[in-house]
Formats: C-alpha cells, structure tokens, sequence
C-alpha cells in the first residue's frame, strides 16, 4: 500500500538539503532512496516539485509519498544459486552477465527481478529499485552477493560495510607476470572525465579507495591474484590492477589488449566474512570458480 508521510522542518535540520534532511527525519532510508524519491516527483515541499539539493528552511512542510515498493518490478524467472538463507538475509552466487538492479538498458532481468520472481521478502532501504541490496558486484563478475531480507539486517550489513568489518576476498586472472608476492594499491576513485561509463584514479575528487592482492599462481603471461577490499568503490579492483599496469584477463573496458579469454573479466568473488546481523555470528562463506575461468586457467597450465 501507499503512503503518505507529512514532516515540518524544525531548527535542527534548517539549511540543510532536502536529501539529507530527511534522511534525520526518518533514518530507515538512505540519502539516495529520498533523492530518488524527489527526482520521481514523490516529494512535495509546501505542495511543489523541487530538486534534492533544495535548502530547507523554518516550518516548510514536506509531503513524501511512499510507494508499496515492489509496485514496479516484472518478475523475471531465474533459478538463484543460494549458498545461505535465513530470516534475514540471503547469500546469492551471482553469476557472469546479470545485472543486480534495474537500470542501464536491463529493467526488468536484473537479480532483483529473481528475487521478486522467487517471492524473497526483501529490505527497502535503498529504495524500490534496489530492494534487499546492500553491495553490488558487475554484472560479468561472478560470485558471493549478500541479501538483506529486512531492512534492520540491511542496516546492520551497511554498518559492517562502511566500517570495513564485512570482508570480501575475490580471485582475479591479469595481465601480466606480478614479481612480489603481495602488495597494496591505495588510489582514490571517481568517474572517468573522458568515458562516463569508466572509473578512474581521482586524486582531486575521487572517494578513498585501497585495493590488498596476493599472488596465488604465476603463468609466462599472467597471474592468478587473490584480492581483498578496504574499500567498495564502483569498478575498484579493475581500476587498481588497471592503473598498476596488471589489467584483468577479459576485461574490456580496463584492458584493451587481446587476451586469452575475451568475454568479461576473470574476476570472482569467492569468499564473504561477516557477522550475523541477528545472531552476531562470525561466518564465511565461499563459492567455487565458475566453469569457464577454470577452463582458462586449465590451458594455462
């Protein structure tokens, strides 16, 4: 059902953007639930239509209308490969090609669809699209992907996430032979000024971002790492191994050369460590290679 929800703004919050003011006034949502919200015309300040970055002042009145948040979503029948699932959360094994929320040209055969298709309860906190998403992987990497069922777990996973308690371990095939048994790529990340569609090395604006890898394998022309991340940023381990000259395998958007596999980047997220948002258990989880990169790594043998 729909819902209408009516704020005043009070001394506490004047000045600031709209966004982020209500995310004070009501904290189950993100920043970017509620500007998407405003971009949607579901937000009215003193009954008009303004943009996310509108300074609020004294006594305005907010109109915010909440839609039943799987209102839009077209089911889409794909079996999930579910390594873990209880009350609260659900652990995926995503594989190579699906995107994990609508948007970009993919509406309506994204994960969430699935996950509406197989009747999952979902958390809303990140809004109607993005419904029990808490991290995102590419869609041509494969591997672990965390499901919040509830928005108090999507909360708690946020947590473990921003204070960099949530750890995800990826295996990586790049270009290259890599001499040091391990090393540390610390390079802040924004948008590409050039290509919209890459991330790049920003030492102006972009977010902090640190990159931990070590050597499993060595090959005559490539490696096998295994990558851990400090950070979450959009594309971070592509960009890193990119900018130190050791691309992944695949790649086509980071590597530009010809490689032996040509069909997205040998990139695999293969182990989450986390605490239960419930229980407070410590657990990990892993998800074996996809067929294709053992493959690779078989003719590289």
């Amino acid at each position: 059902m729909n819902s209408e929800i009516k704020y005043i703004v009070d001394e506490k919050i004047v000045s600031l953007r709209l966004d982020r003011a209500l995310t004070l006034l009501n904290s189950e949502y993100s920043r970017a639930y509620f500007s998407n919200m405003i971009k949607n015309k579901e937000v009215l300040v003193n009954g008009k239509e303004v943009s996310p970055s509108y300074n609020v002042k004294l006594n305005d009145e907010i109109l915010c209308l909440f839609k039943d948040q799987e209102s839009n979503l077209e089911p889409y029948e794909f079996e999930l490969d579910i390594i873990y699932e209880d009350e609260d959360i659900l652990v995926i094994n995503k594989p190579k090609g699906l995107v994990v929320h609508p948007g970009g040209g993919h509406e309506n055969d994204t994960l969430v669809n699935a996950l509406i298709y197989n009747k999952k309860k979902l958390s809303t906190v990140n809004g109607a699209l993005r419904v029990g998403i808490v991290h995102r992987i590419d869609k041509d990497t494969s591997g672990l992907l965390l499901i919040c069922k509830n928005d108090k777990a999507h909360m708690n996973i946020a947590d473990q996430l921003k204070d960099h308690s949530m750890f995800r371990d990826y295996i990586a095939l790049v270009d290259g032979v890599i001499t040091k048994e391990a090393g540390k790529v610390i390079g802040p990340i924004g948008r590409d000024k050039n290509n919209r569609l890459k991330m790049a090395i920003d030492t102006v604006n972009g977010k902090d971002a640190v990159t931990h890898f070590k050597v499993i394998k060595r090959y005559e022309k490539y490696t096998l790492i295994d990558c851990s991340l400090e950070t979450g940023r959009t594309h971070q381990i592509r960009v890193h191994m990119s900018s130190i000259h050791h691309p992944i395998v695949g790649d086509s958007l980071y590597n530009g050369s010809t490689t032996i596999y040509d069909n997205g980047q040998l990139l695999h997220a293969y182990k989450l460590t986390f605490k239960h948002p419930t229980t407070n258990e410590i657990m990990t989880l892993e998800a074996p290679l996809p067929e294709y990169f053992k493959e690779v790594l078989e003719k590289l043998n």
